[in-house]
């Protein structure tokens, strides 16, 4: 499929459709040549452009009214097999709607695009939405053998058929399909060198056809994701591509939501709580070891106070031989401490060190003796887990430390709920720092003895720590 094609009509529609390419970055922007004066591929005509876009079967994707592209692409309108995904853009960013190409992934689209503007997408399409599946879509490796019947067999799955499945297929025994043993309808699924189905191809049975070699892995796959601080924009294309081809996603609830955008129909999420990492990772492992293509999900970066070292510490003490074989990766993510820094500034900008004020997997002691030695050295400092509703007094402890080495008026920067909904940023000095500032979701960073703030203009300030002493 060819890549993309962001259309815009002016200027104003530029910043959406750069946040659309953080989501896309091979998509390409089109602009009305004598009212875009960024850089991007202009064109005269909107309706003649857009006309070649679909014929040429490129996706579209108007950061414009959805009405302007149905009545430009209607004539066109012949058979939906062909038809490139669709969608309209409201040029504020508050509204993603697919339109056309239901079988060419445009739901899978919406939702990328949605992920990073932070908006539901308008999903209509009922299948979809009710079994989390497209049975006329299914995933690389599987063919429809009767594409004809699926119109009739899908209105009995809506009007309340139930419906048995004979073979393996993960995308389908994970959907929402109502799988019963004496369903009334009947999905097959036959070897790509199997002859013929045992069932006959009808309004009552799908069949699919699969490609082991495009669907089966020789080994299983444990991918370690970090998806940033929240944002979708702050998220790799790496881990992006990691989700949207995982088997399986494992991970805190919390964290799993973040994504949900960006998961597919054959990808199954496996909750657990945020103490429970050992056996996450754990379950993870044994899921890979099924030959399974897994995920597990950490915000910010997971080697920071995240999910790879209980992964490795549980392989080194357990060592499953059926773990000898599975292909392990660690993906990086934008830390709290970075995405915290980038909002005011560079207070990390010269030596610094990441200190857990949480006494549950270390005692108290050892933070505490940390804490004085990285002021005495005089770091800036990042704190994470400064409070929680058990800890309450670990930040009061923390403060009285610091204040032994630091001045009162160092800046401190308190960031909470890094590109989420409800993001602050505040900064102050250290005296006036109190455990009603912070909880889990806020990351705390020290300044040093250089650290300084500088006043660009009324109302706006920035923190940081000079590269020199």
């Amino acid at each position: 499929m060819n890549p993309p094609a962001i259309v815009i009509l002016g200027e104003a529609s530029i910043p959406i459709s750069r946040q659309i390419q953080a989501a896309l970055p091979e998509a390409l922007v089109y602009g009305l040549a004598d009212r875009v004066q960024s850089i991007v591929i202009t064109y005269d005509n909107f309706g003649e452009t857009v006309r070649e876009l679909f014929q040429a079967g490129t996706p579209i994707i108007g950061v414009c009214a959805a009405g302007i592209l149905i009545r430009t692409i209607a004539p066109l309108l012949s058979n939906k097999w062909q038809e490139p995904p669709v969608l309209a853009i409201a040029e504020d960013g508050s509204a993603v709607v697919p339109l056309l190409g239901g079988l060419q992934g445009v739901n899978d689209l919406a939702r990328q695009i949605a992920a990073v503007l932070q908006v539901a997408p308008a999903i209509t399409t009922t299948g979809d939405i009710r079994f989390r599946t497209t049975l006329l879509s299914p995933p690389p490796g599987y063919t429809l053998v009767n594409p004809d019947d699926a119109k009739t067999f899908i209105a009995d799955l809506l009007a309340g058929a139930t419906v048995k499945l004979f073979g393996e297929a993960p995308w389908l025994e994970n959907s929402r399909l109502p799988i019963a043993e004496a369903g009334k309808l009947t999905i097959e699924i036959i070897h790509k060198s199997q002859s013929q189905p045992t069932s006959t191809p009808s309004q009552d049975c799908l069949v699919y056809e699969v490609d082991i070699d495009c669907v089966e892995p020789t080994q299983g796959k444990l991918a370690i994701v970090g998806t940033g601080p929240g944002s979708a924009v702050w998220m790799s294309p790496e881990v992006k591509q990691i989700l949207e081809s995982a088997t399986d996603w494992v991970g805190y609830k919390t964290y799993l939501d973040l994504a949900e955008p960006l998961r597919k129909t054959h990808t199954t999420r496996h909750e657990s709580d945020n103490r429970v990492e050992l056996d996450r990772a754990r379950f993870a492992l044994d899921l890979a070891a099924q030959k399974r293509t897994v995920a597990i999900v950490s915000s910010g970066d997971p080697g920071i106070y995240a999910m790879a070292a209980a992964v490795f510490e549980v392989l080194e003490r357990e060592a499953k031989p059926e773990w000898q074989e599975i292909e392990i990766q660690v993906c990086p993510g934008i830390s709290a401490m970075q995405a915290a820094a980038a909002q005011v500034g560079a207070p990390l900008g010269h030596d610094f060190c990441a200190i857990s004020l949480s006494d549950i997997l270390k005692p108290w002691d050892v933070i505490a003796q940390r804490i004085k030695a990285a002021a005495q050295a005089d770091f800036a400092i990042a704190f994470y887990n400064p409070v929680s509703k058990q800890r309450t007094w670990q930040l009061e402890k923390a403060k009285a430390i610091l204040l032994e080495w630091r001045s009162p008026e160092t800046p401190v920067v308190l960031a909470r709920n890094l590109g989420r909904p409800g993001q602050t940023v505040t900064v102050k000095p250290l005296a006036q720092l109190a455990i009603e500032d912070a909880d889990m979701r806020t990351v705390i960073l020290i300044g040093s003895s250089k650290t300084r703030i500088v006043q660009q203009r009324p109302g706006k300030q920035w923190v940081y720590t000079p590269r020199h002493y």
